[in-house]
């Protein structure tokens, strides 16, 4: 089963310019979800991506990555 990611390209926090081409590295096969994720309180002050429905975290993309590396499958 692929991985999938949503993210959202509204939250302040987060960069869909710079996260996605990231997250292609990581899983290329993966499935990649830009849209509104409802997830606008952290997403302010935190970076984040959703990881098969769970929610990652992190004050900067090269630690939400090493997040992400441990949640995907």
């Amino acid at each position: 089963m692929a991985n999938k990611f949503s993210i959202c390209d509204d939250c302040q926090a987060t960069n869909s310019k710079t996260l996605v081409p990231k997250l292609k590295k990581l899983d290329p096969e993966a499935e990649i979800d830009i849209a509104c994720q409802s997830y606008c309180g952290p997403g302010r002050k935190k970076v984040f991506v959703f990881v098969n429905e769970r929610a990652v975290s992190a004050m900067d993309e090269d630690q939400l990555l090493q997040k992400v590396e441990k949640r995907m499958k």
